[in-house]
């Protein structure tokens, strides 16, 4: 299956890649901010994720994720996550469960929910028990919960008046109403990858099958709509866990765009920081130490997403 994924050609690939790959450069390489006027936004929007981590896996890439273990993890990391670089808010997931942080460094735990994602415009989020799905306000009151086993990957998408939420329970791919009414069967057969919304295209989802194939599907009608589309998914990786693989002494989990589109928050599990790269050509950096330890986590933390100013 990661192989078929790998094959994805997006059109603007390329380009993206290289404007990407050069704000990033720029960032390490000159850590001072330098007064630009310059708006970068990614060429290709629904291949973000794929364009950045594609640009940091290149040759001149490597050497930047080099950089940044030896620079940001020694001399420039905080000691805590006092707060955000810019607008908008955090969604977090650790061993603790997940967490929503403010723009002024204040976080909440939401509950015990190994999995979590936000609803379109950040108004709620989707988190996931082993064998119940959840609907939740941002600061953790809980709207509605669905009984099924071993759920895992909900995903939310739709409008701000008129959305579903996708997730896999076992090997089936289910879908539900954004009030928790209308829980239905979509596919039985579906792999153990997360299920992507594709955007200004109606209540349409892609995902993977069991037979390596990658589906889109009106979840409205059941309608299938191609059978073997991988070039439309949001993210071809289909797991955060992936992340940048292994490079060298450490890895580095896949790239979350801030809703301004100025950031890049990026996560280094061997060092235990959090990685802020500002992404429109005003060459920043910031780093944060010490992740594990203030989500109460064995293990390093997942951002699952971020998303809208409340």
């Amino acid at each position: 299956m990661r192989k078929e994924l790998e094959r994805i050609e997006v059109p603007g690939e390329h380009e993206a890649r290289e404007r990407s790959w050069a704000i990033v450069r720029a960032a390490y390489t000159e850590r001072e901010p330098a007064p630009q006027q310059r708006s970068w936004k990614p060429a290709v929007a629904v291949a973000l994720a794929a364009v950045a981590i594609t640009g940091l896996l290149s040759s001149p890439g490597r050497a930047v994720l080099d950089e940044i273990r030896e620079v940001v993890g020694v001399e420039m990391a905080q000691p805590a996550l006092f707060s955000l670089p810019t607008v908008g808010r955090l969604l977090v997931t650790a061993d603790s469960g997940a967490w929503v942080v403010e723009q002024d460094g204040s976080k909440r735990l939401l509950g015990d929910y190994r999995e979590a994602s936000w609803s379109p415009f950040g108004r709620f989020v989707v988190a996931a028990r082993a064998n119940e799905l959840a609907a939740l306000e941002p600061d953790g009151d809980v709207r509605w919960s669905l009984a099924r086993p071993n759920v895992r990957f909900p995903r939310w998408g739709g409008t701000k008046t008129d959305t579903r939420i996708a997730y896999l329970s076992a090997s089936e791919l289910r879908v539900v109403g954004g009030n928790g009414k209308g829980d239905r069967l979509l596919d039985g057969q579906a792999a153990g990858n997360a299920p992507v919304w594709l955007r200004g295209r109606g209540h349409r989802v892609a995902y993977a099958r069991e037979d390596g194939s990658v589906r889109v599907v009106d979840v409205d009608t059941g309608t299938i709509i191609d059978r073997d589309a991988p070039a439309a998914l949001e993210d071809p990786s289909s797991s955060r866990n992936v992340g940048l693989r292994a490079l060298g002494s450490g890895r580095f989990d896949e790239p979350v765009l801030s809703p301004d589109g100025r950031w890049l928050a990026v996560g280094w599990p061997e060092a235990d920081q959090l990685v802020f790269v500002r992404a429109d050509g005003r060459r920043q950096i910031r780093a944060v130490s010490n992740v594990s330890s203030q989500f109460r986590s064995r293990t390093f933390p997942t951002i699952s997403g971020w998303c809208c100013a409340p």
